[in-house]
């Protein structure tokens, strides 16, 4: 679109130190080593026009392509994703290939809009048909064996002898046959020709009440429940606000106010309300005491405070009135939202107690189950949970103190997130703070509740007003669910070894959640637990109870059929980069608080190379020692390994604990297309856009523009490129951009005249502008919020610190350069080929100079 009559690569722009490589370096060209986009690009390109058929045996779509899928009875990948799509028959095999056998489940994800929502099965008082010994739900490829009188429950059929492996129909279930041996109803039961369902479920299905905690974190005025179970009921919502005085003068309270006004009411007409109409909330605002607001009367305009002085003992004032319908009571809620930051304008309370307003919420929904939102933007030093300001957390890094930064330091943050989820509530954090707040403590409640947090550091209204909007409507707008208990059951032959995400771990293994959202994925690992039979498939069965946001009490089935292979060329074959990386990734946080960071990436690199090691070994051995071989799934493996390293929880040098423990917090819940785009972020050269790009075509559909390699060696000086990592989305201009490229961006010929601190593109009438907001719309719309805009100019704003070390392939973040790191690799690979020293042993990466 805008010639240049030279191009000048920029160098290596202001970044954090990286580590250089030790040793002889081949010489090789930075554009021929592997990179994820040709792949990414050349999958999307493949499923833009085809839809993706969900039967096994073939390789799904990647996870950060746009896909349309349809149900043939195995569920699709947007909700489970295999780590290899054919398992190992075997122990031995599986060890040989070094693939790690995992599912990344998300359970909610958002579907595309093209597809058949999920059907919802109601069988009445009977519930779902399940099995009597493993307690597994009917799965659709049964179908051929499921009768008239009798049916095979494929999850726990090999542990039967042949007497017993048909289970006896309820007589509601009872259908004849077709002359093809198919039941007559099959196409009109969908938990027979479906992958996922929801079934409705009776009574026994409800939320048990827990049993009473050893310590009790507040004093119940309510009555004992009369019954075993729960009524299920709409999801309440707890928003809680902290009212001390750097909440208020940072512009934080206000804001947070106003966008639950926008939320409730929405404003004018370009702003909807997104809140459930069945739901209702209760306000609560804390510092030194707890005040409870009676919504449903109003005194003057202003609903009566009921307040709690003693934070040390929490109980509710009232128990009614604090719950009310938004629709019903606007005036009273309008009125508080609209005065509590005034009420407070004054205040010198430099304390809040967000320990004792957790509390307050958990005393409030228990019973019932639902969602607190809470506001915080001060380290609770008394109250519940109190904690002491962190000591110099520098000193820490390098020694063996450096894990503690990592667990909570008061038990109180993890016996609250346990009761929360326990009984049903999930808890999400806002934290707008300038100083720490122990991330690692406080944050335990929303890790084990389900919930989620959102980390605006140094709040400032003009900067973070917008990306508090835009992920505070995300929260409340996107599927939610809450009283959740989850279980995953596997075939014979297979076993749960390990359960990654955030969610409290029961007694009997099952996963407990507060809350679920459409965002939230966990990841399950597989181990062998005898031989499998690789004439016959292996099973998969995730089922999740759940009360949905409107009250209904439902199951949501998950069903996976995989084949077994014997062979490790068939593993390698359908293998799955995406979920292999989802899973590495969460198992190397979770290590934060057990491993010093220098071991946890010595593990990265073991298992990077023990994989790729193994492919060579067993699938291309006639090649060359000298020759860097990668299996075709795994091809930009050590690029998203050396990506692990780079990202805040993992990377070396000083990072804050907040910070570490924040992004800990948020990888372990995102789903496979969230942690590819966070690893790797997506970069796109918005200076050579060409002039049909993200513009509608005859049939009003859009091309997106190709993406970019991350690395300053790809760039020019007189280019402007856009960087995306789902947490930040960052401008970088650089200093011979064209003028006429400002002009029809920013409204700006000059880059000394663009304004640092804009948080949005403005909106023009010219055609790049069109391009570039058309791109920023289409990611708005698939992943429902907006994240940070900041925009940087070369060699002028300090903020080009964080866009290098974005930069993966660059030798950045305390780590290596991506080609350094790809000889280092392949070095060790070649040391194990010609000499046989084992990769795993002390002679492997553990000894390699960093």
């Amino acid at each position: 679109m805008y010639a240049h009559s030279t191009r000048s690569h920029i160098p290596q722009p202001p970044h954090s130190a990286g580590t250089p490589y030790k040793g002889l370096r081949a010489a090789i060209d930075p554009n021929q080593i592997p990179s994820p986009i040709d792949t990414i690009e050349a999958d999307q390109e493949r499923w833009d026009d085809q839809t993706y058929m969900t039967l096994p045996g073939k390789h799904p779509p990647l996870s950060t392509t746009d896909f349309v899928a349809m149900d043939q009875g195995n569920t699709s990948p947007r909700y489970i994703r295999m780590s290899t799509w054919n398992v190992p028959s075997n122990s031995r095999l599986a060890s040989d290939c070094e693939i790690p056998i995992a599912a990344i489940i998300q359970p909610f994800a958002d579907q595309d809009p093209r597809e058949e929502p999920v059907p919802l099965v109601d069988t009445g008082e009977i519930g779902p048909a399940r099995c009597e010994r493993c307690r597994g739900a009917i799965y659709a490829a049964t179908k051929q064996k499921v009768c008239h009188v009798s049916f095979v429950f494929l999850v726990c059929y090999n542990l039967l002898i042949p007497r017993v492996r048909v289970r006896a129909v309820m007589p509601e279930y009872f259908c004849n046959l077709d002359a093809n041996m198919l039941r007559l109803d099959y196409l009109q039961r969908p938990e027979l020709n479906k992958g996922t369902v929801d079934f409705a479920v009776p009574e026994e299905y409800w939320a048990p009440h827990p049993p009473p905690s050893i310590r009790p974190l507040y004093h119940s005025m309510l009555p004992e429940p009369t019954t075993s179970r729960r009524i299920p009921v709409p999801m309440d919502y707890v928003f809680a606000f902290d009212v001390s005085q750097e909440a208020v003068h940072t512009g934080f309270l206000q804001t947070a106010c106003n966008v639950l006004i926008e939320l409730l009411y929405g404003r004018d007409d370009t702003i909807p309300p997104c809140f459930p109409p069945s739901s209702r909330i209760a306000i609560l605002a804390f510092d030194r005491t707890l005040q409870f607001y009676n919504l449903s009367t109003d005194v003057d305009g202003q609903p009566p405070m009921l307040v709690v002085p003693d934070v040390d003992d929490v109980f509710l004032p009232a128990t009614s009135g604090l719950f009310v319908n938004p629709a019903e009571h606007r005036d009273a809620i309008t009125n508080l939202l609209t005065a509590l930051p005034a009420r407070h304008k004054q205040s010198y309370e430099t304390e809040a107690a967000l320990g004792s307003a957790l509390s307050a919420g958990l005393a409030a929904l228990a019973g019932r189950g639902g969602q607190v939102v809470v506001f915080a933007a001060t380290l609770p030093t008394i109250g519940v949970g109190f904690l002491q300001p962190l000591v110099d957390e520098a000193v820490m890094y390098g020694t063996e103190k450096e894990r503690t930064l990592f667990e909570p330091r008061e038990e109180t943050w993890k016996d609250l997130g346990e009761q929360c989820a326990t009984e049903g509530i999930g808890v999400s954090m806002f934290l707008g703070m300038s100083r720490s707040i122990d991330i690692a403590s406080i944050g335990l409640v929303s890790s084990l509740s389900g919930g989620e947090m959102y980390f605006l550091p140094k709040f400032d209204p003009g900067r973070s007003g917008a990306v508090l909007a835009s992920q505070f409507r995300r929260l409340i707008s996107r599927t939610t669910v809450y009283s959740c208990s989850m279980r995953v059951r596997t075939s014979v032959g297979l076993r749960i070894a390990a359960q990654y995400g955030n969610f409290y771990e029961g007694a009997a293994s099952d996963m407990e959640f507060g809350t679920v959202d459409a965002d939230k994925a966990i990841c399950v690992t597989f181990e062998h637990a005898s031989r499998l039979d690789d004439r016959q498939y292996t099973f998969i069965q995730s089922a999740i109870l759940y009360t949905a946001v409107t009250g209904e009490r439902r199951v949501r089935v998950h069903n996976l059929a995989l084949r077994v292979v014997s062979l490790a060329g068939n593993v390698f074959q359908l293998a799955d980069m995406d979920a292999a990386v989802s899973y590495m990734v969460r198992e190397a946080v979770s290590k934060l608080p057990s491993m010093r960071l220098t071991q946890i990436h010595e593990a990265l690199t073991e298992r990077c190379a023990l994989i790729l090691y193994a492919y060579r070994k067993f699938c291309a051995a006639a090649a060359a020692p000298t020759q860097l071989i990668l299996p075709e799934a795994f091809r930009a493996l050590p690029l998203y390994i050396l990506a692990m390293m780079k990202v805040k929880p993992l990377k070396g040098r000083n990072v804050a604990a907040d910070v570490r423990n924040y992004h800990a917090h948020k990888l372990s819940a995102l789903g496979a297309r969230s942690v590819m785009h966070h690893l790797y972020p997506r970069m796109l050269a918005l200076h050579d856009l060409d002039d049909t790009t993200a513009l509608p075509d005859e049939n009003g559909r859009i091309q997106l523009p190709s993406l970019m390699r991350d690395s300053h060696l790809f760039m020019e000086s007189h280019g402007v490129y856009l960087i995306d990592n789902e947490d930040m989305m960052m401008l970088w201009i650089g200093s011979s951009a064209s003028p006429q490229v400002l002009k029809d961006l920013l409204d700006v010929d000059d880059m000394l005249n663009i304004e640092p601190r804009l948080t949005h593109l403005p909106h023009l009438p010219t055609r790049l502008s069109t391009q570039v907001r058309n791109v920023l719309a289409q990611r708005l719309a698939r992943r429902g919020y907006a994240p940070r805009f900041i925009v940087t100019r070369q060699n002028m704003d300090g903020s080009e610190i964080e866009f290098s070390d974005m930069l993966v392939e660059d030798q950045n973040n305390a780590a290596m350069s991506y080609l350094d790191y790809l000889c280092l690799v392949h070095k060790q690979i070649h040391t194990a080929l010609t000499t046989g020293a084992s990769i795993a042993s002390g002679g492997g990466f553990r000894s390699m100079p960093w």
